[in-house]
């Protein structure tokens, strides 16, 4: 419990957070939205993100362990907490809701539309971007890298499933994994270990040879 407790410090808002937020937003008009508008929130390490259907209701996809766990309707319809959003993300599972806008922003402050400046593809119609997102309502597959809140909200809006998190991450994780510096480590960690070992055969050979010398060619 106290490595979920963790993990939910780190990715996910703290109820502090939302003290601080909501304490912010006091005594400030919020932004006019408009139905299909992207809804963008920071987060401690990352960013979720949702369209705005109108009405006060937020579509937006996330972990969500509940669905795989109990078909009552009640339970699952609940406010998501950290527990079920990080089991979630370990069972592979997800969903997309709808909730109010306070309880999507969850006390952090919402950004409107700016993917529109990065992304090359021009937005399509807001009515046509919450349908979109209404229809994709419901429980399906979820991955933290591959398919998050981001790809679904890139394909209501502009028509294509990519994440410039996930970009960015795995940009991050290349320069960080596969170096020359992290190969010659790693060379040199598995001869230490050959030798401290003292039997060198072929079998234990080849991965300490093969390892670095992918590393090195993939740097």
């Amino acid at each position: 419990m106290f490595s979920l407790q963790l993990l939910a410090l780190i990715f996910f808002s703290t109820p502090e957070d939302v003290k601080k937020g909501r304490r912010q937003g006091e005594g400030r008009e919020e932004e006019k939205l408009r139905r299909g508008d992207l809804l963008v929130v920071p987060r401690t390490l990352f960013t979720h993100f949702g369209i705005y259907l109108g009405g006060d209701r937020v579509a937006h996809f996330i972990p969500d362990v509940m669905p795989v766990v109990s078909s009552d309707k009640g339970r699952i319809a609940q406010m998501v907490t950290n527990t079920r959003l990080l089991l979630g993300v370990l069972a592979k599972r997800g969903s997309v809701r709808v909730d109010s806008v306070e309880d999507f922003a969850y006390g952090s402050k919402i950004l409107v539309n700016t993917p529109d400046k990065v992304c090359s593809r021009p937005a399509l119609p807001g009515d046509e971007v919450a349908r979109r997102a209404e229809q994709l309502r419901g429980h399906m597959t979820y991955s933290l890298l591959w398919y998050n809140c981001e790809h679904f909200v890139m394909y209501c809006r502009y028509g294509t499933v990519v994440s410039f998190q996930t970009f960015q991450f795995c940009k991050t994780a290349r320069q960080l994994l596969l170096s020359r510096t992290v190969a010659k480590a790693t060379a040199m960690l598995g001869g230490c270990l050959l030798l401290s070992a003292g039997a060198l055969t072929t079998s234990s050979a080849v991965p300490v040879v093969l390892l670095p010398f992918l590393i090195w060619m993939a740097s």
